[in-house]
């Protein structure tokens, strides 16, 4: 006995909605899963619900698939470029807008969000980028505090360069002339 035929129209219940979303998304990432291994193809699936959360499949990289799309739809488009000067600006726009959904996905990651469709070897090379610009902050910190320390230090240097000279203009206008004067200089 088979299913009925369903009428594709929008689910107005909230909950429905949900559920409905949440078991095709699966059904469809599988399928996509499955066509990878049986066909040896590479896939990529970008959903996104309506809340604006993000869910992805990729036989591979996705990013390098999305590339890869771009590089093969855009070669094909470059014979035609001159035939339509207008499609080039809407190829630019959408490349721009294709780089900028990539980077904020990225500063996403970066800031914490959305790490839950990440796989393994992706949230190591997110630990690596953040372990890299962490390690490159502590270095300009470091350089940034020698350079002040030096320049403190300079200043110190000068100070005790006027000072013993002070000191002996005023031995010499001490009455008593017993007065020793002896200068001290920190080193760090």
């Amino acid at each position: 006995m088979g299913r009925g035929r369903v009428e594709l129209r929008r689910i107005e219940n909230q909950i429905n909605r949900q559920v409905t979303f949440s078991k095709r998304r699966g059904g469809l990432l599988k399928k996509a899963h499955e066509l990878s291994v049986l066909c040896d193809a590479e896939i990529a699936v970008i959903i996104f619900s309506s809340g604006g959360k993000l869910f992805e499949f990729g036989s591979c990289d996705v990013y390098k698939t999305i590339e890869r799309y771009q590089s093969c739809r855009y070669a094909a488009q470059e014979i035609t470029e001159d035939k339509n000067e207008g499609k080039n600006w809407y190829q630019e726009f959408y490349k721009m807008k294709v780089k900028y959904n990539s980077l904020q996905c990225s500063y996403r990651h970066l800031h914490g969000e959305d790490l839950g469709q990440l796989k393994v070897k992706e949230l190591q090379q997110l630990e690596r980028q953040m372990e890299l610009a962490l390690s490159l902050i502590r270095q300009k910190r470091i350089k940034l505090l020698l350079d002040r320390i030096d320049e403190l230090q300079q200043k110190i240097d000068r100070y005790w360069d006027v000072a013993p000279t002070e000191a002996a203009t005023e031995r010499d206008d001490d009455t008593l002339g017993e007065t020793n004067f002896t200068a001290v200089r920190w080193i760090p």
